[in-house]
């Protein structure tokens, strides 16, 4: 049987789980999720996860966060002065926003805290910092 390896673009089936069992995300339901192994297009413990099973297999793996999204950085957190986010811009906790970096690129942003006088917004991956068990299926092997 033919395993998969380095330069294979390979199809798969996932469901991605936190360490309370919660699924942050699966591609039930949807097409395999399709990538060119060993190439960086996933986070690098999923790829190394896929290398080396065959079309059919199926396996659990959990993978450290230095090995999915990297750990939490606190360097990542910026505080904003309340008074020159613009009204018509949702502040709960939680939301997502999108703001252009100092070089122009786009960039994701979580509002992690929102006081009186000032809103922290989170630049980190929301899975960054967490263990994550992936339940793994080759479908195809290209």
């Amino acid at each position: 049987m033919t395993a998969a390896k380095s330069g294979d673009t390979v199809r798969i089936h996932y469901t991605g789980t936190l360490a309370d069992g919660s699924t942050f995300d699966s591609s039930q339901g949807r097409d395999p999720l399709e990538f060119k192994l060993g190439t960086g297009q996933v986070i690098a413990g999923f790829d190394a996860a896929v290398d080396g099973m065959s079309v059919g297999e199926e396996k659990t793996v959990e993978i450290e966060a230095e090995k999915a999204y990297g750990p939490h950085n606190p360097d990542a957190l910026q505080a904003f002065p309340r008074e020159k986010i613009p009204d018509n811009i949702p502040l709960e906790i939680g939301t997502q926003l999108q703001l252009q970096s100092s070089q122009g690129n786009p960039m994701m942003v979580t509002v992690s805290e929102v006081t009186e006088t000032e809103v922290i917004l989170d630049a980190n991956h929301p899975l960054a910092g967490k263990d994550l068990t992936f339940q793994i299926e080759l479908v195809e092997i290209a």
